[in-house]
């Protein structure tokens, strides 16, 4: 991380549309940090760690104030992804749409590591696959295990679970459409 990181997620991000685009793979991750980054965002003024700002009380409008300053950036990074996959054509459509992206973070709340109401978007239809243009609200506990057999399900792969199964079973319900 560092001062470079804007630039050098930029070409991380074109770096990984490209391959996409020549087939050269069909799985791509993008990890802007680790888990407990502290990473300093100077770029946008904070002087502060994330991992320091994300524990502050909700009550601390500052903090609160920088952290939807990031999570703003982080927004934008997103969108560009997505902007440079709708940008490449592919058959009748475009990259994106013969793709399915999912931004998520690994906790619901930073300040309290809260694995509950995660947000996680999903983005691109796999080619029509996933019903697009919609916010699904699932109730507390629903495993993300069902997330990722959505996942494999709409890249042509036949399964009824992911990972451990006692952690929940078959897809999510209503993302086809």
């Amino acid at each position: 991380a560092g001062a470079n990181c804007p630039a050098v997620g930029e070409l991380m991000t074109d770096m990984a549309v490209l391959a996409l685009a020549c087939d050269y793979t069909r799985v791509v991750g993008l990890q802007w940090s680790k888990s407990v980054s502290n990473t300093q965002f100077s770029w946008l003024d904070i002087p502060e760690g994330h991992h320091d700002l994300s524990h502050e009380g909700y009550e601390k409008a500052d903090a609160i104030s920088k952290i939807t300053k990031i999570n703003v950036w982080y927004a934008e990074r997103f969108a560009y992804l997505l902007q440079k996959l709708s940008e490449i054509p592919e058959g009748e459509g475009t990259l994106l749409d013969n793709t399915c992206v999912l931004w998520c973070n690994e906790l619901g709340r930073g300040n309290s590591h809260t694995r509950q109401n995660v947000p996680w978007v999903l983005a691109g239809s796999a080619g029509g696959y996933f019903k697009t243009g919609r916010y699904l609200n699932f109730p507390d506990k629903t495993p993300h295990n069902k997330l990722h057999v959505s996942l494999c399900n709409g890249c042509g792969i036949e399964t009824d679970t992911f990972g451990n199964p006692d952690f929940g079973t078959g897809p999510l319900p209503g993302l086809t459409g």
